[in-house]
């Protein structure tokens, strides 16, 4: 039994104060009790923590690489793509899993409990799969394992290069597998996360509508079960038109028509979709996975939240590329994107919610969904999945309820954070990763053996 205490803390009942936490063996809250002298670990702001609903960890040790225009004056997504084919092709197991512990050391140290990695580099450099087909899932649990994040893997099916069925590129070999080579991957998947505490999961990830056959969905949902399935979709307008050229209908237009829709369904980007798209969407139940950093990095273009609120859509945050690992940035970038479009301010507020608080509400609810995992509130009975920030932040000072959110994310940032609990293990305290020293030692020495890959 551990014991937390908070000056304050957001309750699912609202916000309380002087809030003493009892955290089982099992990681989950067992009680919570108000106006309590301060005994444990002593905290100031205790929230819930989201998990990171979207990640390709291994795109991390590629930041900053890819900011120099080429001979081409329309870099674009795709230009990008190229740069991030050729520096995959470098990567080992054993990199992979430096990178991953780093990510989610990362993530950890932003707020996020959680990580939800969607992992599609399966096989070794030319495409042939590893003697242990899981081997690279293997090394993303094992990860998982040394830095004590909660995991949700989605082992991605990608089986062709585009819409027509063509053959993989050199590029997306090492990605490729059939639907029963694919089936195969997952089973073992699932035995590496089934070494891992209780509370991680295991998903489905058809890669997108140019990776998978449509007809194929149907066999990913089966595979899925009561489990997450989540897929890249309308990210870029050269995707939209190559789907609809391919199948007649837009790529939200085809889901719409084609796939059973719920809260286990998570669709990524979502940032080229039209207004009647947007509210079907919306409407249908399935989780918008939004990765503003990225999407801005990438031009991907900007995801209409104010109409997806308006409709009851659900959303979750991921940092996708991890160009940046920032939380507070994610729900910053997301909210100045609507601003901007709209020649507006406070575009996702409510008359009875800040927009920080309507958002962290939003990302906890539609996160806790999108992973499969038993958190987004502090309640007894849920996972001890918790952050911490600093009342004495400069922020910080005087304020109390929602505004709290606010200054957080539109006058703060991660810095904030001073504590992290994933299912009650408490990983970051200080503002630190408790592994912090060994896990960037074997990051850097990971990035000094590829060296100037790009």
């Amino acid at each position: 039994m551990a014991i937390v205490w908070a000056e304050k803390a957001l309750l699912e009942s609202g916000w309380a104060e002087n809030v003493q936490i009892e955290i089982g063996r099992s990681g989950l809250i067992e009680t919570i009790r108000t106006d309590q002298p301060a005994e444990g670990h002593r905290t100031g702001v205790l929230l819930p923590a989201p998990a990171n609903c979207h990640s390709h960890a291994f795109q991390r040790a590629m930041a900053g690489l890819t900011e120099k225009r080429g001979p081409d004056a329309s870099d674009s997504f795709w230009t990008w793509r190229q740069l991030m084919f050729r520096f995959l092709d470098r990567l080992t197991p054993e990199n992979v899993e430096a990178i991953a512990a780093f990510v989610q050391m990362e993530m950890l140290e932003a707020g996020y409990s959680a990580n939800v990695e969607f992992h599609y580099l399966h096989h070794q450099p030319g495409g042939v799969p590893y003697d242990n087909l899981a081997e690279m899932a293997e090394r993303i649990a094992a990860a998982s394992a040394a830095t004590g994040m909660g995991l949700t893997l989605l082992p991605v099916h990608y089986q062709y290069g585009g819409s027509d069925k063509r053959a993989l590129g050199p590029g997306q070999i090492r990605f490729g597998n059939t639907l029963d080579t694919y089936a195969e991957l997952h089973a073992r998947s699932a035995e590496a996360i089934a070494r891992l505490p209780a509370d991680s999961r295991i998903g489905v990830a058809p890669h997108s509508l140019r990776a998978v056959a449509p007809e194929d969905l149907v066999h990913h949902a089966k595979l899925a079960g009561d489990n997450p399935l989540h897929m890249h979709l309308a990210e870029q307008i050269a995707e939209v038109e190559e789907i609809e050229a391919a199948h007649g209908k837009r790529p939200v237009e085809l889901v719409l028509d084609t796939m059973e829709l719920s809260d286990r369904r998570c669709f990524i980007h979502c940032t080229q979709m039209l207004a009647h798209e947007t509210e079907g969407l919306a409407r249908s139940g399935a989780i918008a996975g939004l990765c503003p950093i990225t999407e801005s990095s990438l031009g991907d273009g900007i995801f209409d939240g104010v109409r997806w609120f308006d409709n009851g859509g659900a959303i979750a945050v991921g940092s996708d590329s991890n160009i940046r690992i920032s939380l507070s940035e994610e729900l910053r970038t997301l909210d100045y994107s609507q601003r901007l479009r709209d020649h507006s301010r406070a575009a996702l507020a409510t008359p009875d919610k800040s927009t920080g608080r309507r958002l962290f509400d939003a990302i906890n609810a539609g996160g806790s969904k999108a992973s499969a995992r038993n958190n987004g509130v502090l309640a007894v009975g849920k996972l001890a999945d918790m952050m911490a920030l600093d009342p004495g932040s400069v922020d910080l000072i005087g304020r109390t309820g929602d505004t709290i959110f606010d200054c957080y994310i539109f006058a703060g940032d991660d810095r904030m954070v001073g504590d992290v609990w994933s299912a009650g293990r408490h990983m970051v305290t200080g503002g630190k990763h408790i592994k912090r020293e060994a896990i960037v030692s074997a990051y850097a020495k990971t990035m000094k053996e590829l060296g100037e890959a790009i």
